[in-house]
């Protein structure tokens, strides 16, 4: 077994000094940036607090968030770099707060790839399993396999300087595979490549996952790679766990303003707005224009009991759609500032009464005419369904969910 149970855990960094205390802060000194949100109490800056999380034998488990967020320092506490200040870690029924990296049978990629400069790509995969004594046979065995798996063979009587950056990191993850760990530990293993050899990368690792089945737990900054690589989805901010779901859940149902805002490419567009009631039936009104909300959404809002109140809105780009001035449905006025053309779509940045608002528009749906784009200034119309609206208080969590 191979679960991974994490219980409480909580990383305290102390402060910098000889007396351990927090250094004072020169007069006229601003805060330091990227840390104003993170807890800070007299024993130190807490990097990760709250964090509970099981992860099933062979699981996918992506853990996701904006730099500072502690995803990177919750991995390294799992793979026995970093100390727990609290809680209880487990690798299966085994208790390892205090056991040593090497004993927890686990293999770490990092980012940086990590190889040995003078070694062939075959020594370097070989290396840990020649420290573990193991027969030349089966040690050939096991690089042969890995590098099979990698579509690395050709490679493996060259150094790492003679290696393009996508073929390094498949040299990084052949060295891990080998070893046959319990659990993988990725820390942005393709952060490094270009755009391209990224997208390669990450069908490579898809099917990496399918040959070797056992499980991962991947840390990145990238929503793409957490929503095409993970079985669950670990969102994280200021030490905290936002959210757990699967790709779709974190998609459609969004916990709060963070991870509806952080969760898809282009970013939700959020609008200021009023929850009314009437006959007892919700609907919501966006730069003064009444719209409905569908009948699953207001059975939800029912059942929690929720009073009309001053809400935000939250509208995907690719779920607003262009209609007439005569349409029949409900529809907001805007001027387009920018069109960008991205082949099968139409990124539409347009003002609606000052509000910013990004529209994705598929251009085998436009007329002739808005194919190419459209102009500055053009007037357009939008409006969006009754089922895909998001509804947020404003302490920022969902109404819904």
């Amino acid at each position: 077994m191979a679960n991974v149970t994490l219980k409480n855990i909580k990383k305290v960094y102390p402060f910098s000094g000889s007396d351990g205390k927090q250094a004072k802060k020169k007069k006229g000194e601003a805060p330091a940036e990227g840390k104003a949100n993170l807890l800070v109490t007299d024993k130190g800056v807490v990097a990760v607090q709250d964090f509970n999380l099981e992860i099933a034998d062979k699981e996918f488990i992506v853990l996701v968030g904006p730099s500072g967020c502690g995803k990177s320092t919750t991995l390294r506490m799992i793979a026995g770099l970093e100390e727990i200040s609290e809680g209880e870690l487990y690798i299966g029924d085994r208790l390892v707060n205090d056991v040593a990296p090497k004993d927890r049978d686990i293999a770490m990629v990092f980012q940086n790839y990590a190889l040995y400069p003078h070694m062939t790509v075959y020594e370097n995969m070989a290396f840990a399993l020649k420290l573990r004594k193991m027969p030349k046979k089966e040690i050939d065995k096991r690089v042969r396999e890995a590098a099979e798996i990698l579509d690395i063979t050709e490679y493996l009587g060259r150094k790492p300087k003679a290696l393009s950056g996508g073929q390094r990191q498949r040299v990084a993850i052949g060295r891990a595979i080998v070893r046959e760990p319990k659990v993988f530990l990725m820390d942005e293993p393709l952060s490094n490549l270009d755009a391209k050899l990224r997208n390669q990368m990450r069908a490579e690792i898809i099917k990496l996952r399918q040959r070797i089945d056992t499980t991962f737990v991947y840390v990145t900054h990238d929503q793409t790679e957490a929503m095409t690589l993970g079985d669950r989805i670990v969102i994280m901010k200021d030490g905290l766990i936002q959210q757990i779901g699967t790709p779709q859940q974190v998609f459609d149902c969004p916990s709060n303003l963070f991870v509806a805002g952080f969760i898809g490419t282009p970013q939700m567009n959020f609008f200021d707005a009023k929850l009314q009631k009437s006959n007892d039936e919700y609907f919501v009104t966006v730069c003064g224009v009444d719209f409905g909300i569908s009948q699953e959404k207001q059975q939800l809002l029912r059942e929690k009991g929720v009073e009309p109140q001053d809400i935000t809105l939250g509208v995907r780009p690719e779920h607003i759609m262009l209609c007439s001035e005569t349409a029949l449905e409900s529809h907001i006025k805007a001027t387009v500032d920018v069109s960008e053309m991205m082949g099968s779509s139409i990124h539409l940045h347009v003002n609606a009464e000052g509000k910013d608002v990004v529209i994705v528009l598929a251009t085998v749906d436009l007329p002739a005419e808005h194919r190419n784009g459209f102009h500055y200034g053009d007037t357009v119309n939008f409006t969006f369904g009754a089922n895909v609206v998001h509804l947020f208080g404003k302490d920022g969590k969902s109404l819904l969910y």
